[in-house]
């Protein structure tokens, strides 16, 4: 038995992710993604050799009390963690509400190519 028939109605994979990667939904969904991380990744980076450098040149302002034994670098520390949370907290709003629904319009779309895919064998298999 010869795999013709299942073979004629599949698309070469890299013509179809090339395909894909080509349309206009994929490329809004990259151009969506790379506007929020490229921006939000060179902030937070900024923000933390800031820190690191302040840490490591500006002795005597990040061993400012703030109270008690609470010092500026301590409190800046401390924001490096909560900036984390804060960003990654963002990015899953902003990839729920931006993202995921353009993700889901690209997915439906191959899985429907699929679909007509798999008819398009069995129909020709039955006409044999």
């Amino acid at each position: 038995m010869s795999n013709d028939a299942h073979n004629s109605g599949a698309a070469n994979p890299i013509s179809r992710f090339e395909e894909v990667e080509r349309s206009e939904p994929f490329v809004r969904l990259k151009k969506r993604h790379r506007s929020f991380v490229f921006p939000l990744a060179v902030a937070f980076l900024l923000w933390y050799f800031a820190y690191v450098l302040l840490a490591d040149y500006a002795h005597e302002f990040m061993s400012t009390r703030v109270f008690g034994n609470i010092n500026v670098g301590l409190l800046l520390g401390l924001g490096q963690f909560v900036t984390t949370f804060a960003i990654t907290t963002w990015y899953v709003s902003y990839a729920n509400r931006r993202l995921d629904p353009l993700a889901e319009e690209i997915r439906a779309g191959l899985e429907q190519t699929d679909l007509d895919n798999a008819n398009a064998v069995t129909d020709a298999e039955d006409n044999r």
